[in-house]
């Protein structure tokens, strides 16, 4: 999400030392303990309650947003046969006689 590596991680740090100054850092590094502790509580009381108001019944693959892939969706869709082709190309048209090609009278 960030896309930040160890180096520039450290470097943050560093800046955020030089600009905060050594006697607040222990005052901020306790607000970012509050706020980390908070935020994993506020994550366990919602799966708790998930839980309890959904129960362990359910079936998480129909809810998979994977599913809904366009590309698979098309593939899905140009595989499986079309019943108006089915029907169509059940309908014969009627015997000519030799020599003339056949003629289609619902046509016209």
């Amino acid at each position: 999400m960030l896309d930040i590596n160890g180096g520039e991680l450290l470097i943050l740090v560093l800046v955020a030392i030089v600009v905060i100054g050594p006697e607040r850092m222990p005052e901020y590094a306790k607000q970012l303990r509050g706020l980390v502790v908070r935020g994993r509580d506020m994550f366990q009381s919602s799966k708790a309650t998930l839980k309890a108001e959904v129960g362990n019944d359910v079936d998480w693959s129909q809810l998979d947003p994977r599913q809904y892939d366009p590309r698979r969706i098309v593939r899905e869709a140009l595989n499986e046969p079309s019943p108006s082709i089915r029907t169509a190309t059940a309908r014969r048209l009627p015997d000519a006689p030799p020599g003339e090609a056949p003629f289609d009278t619902e046509a016209t």
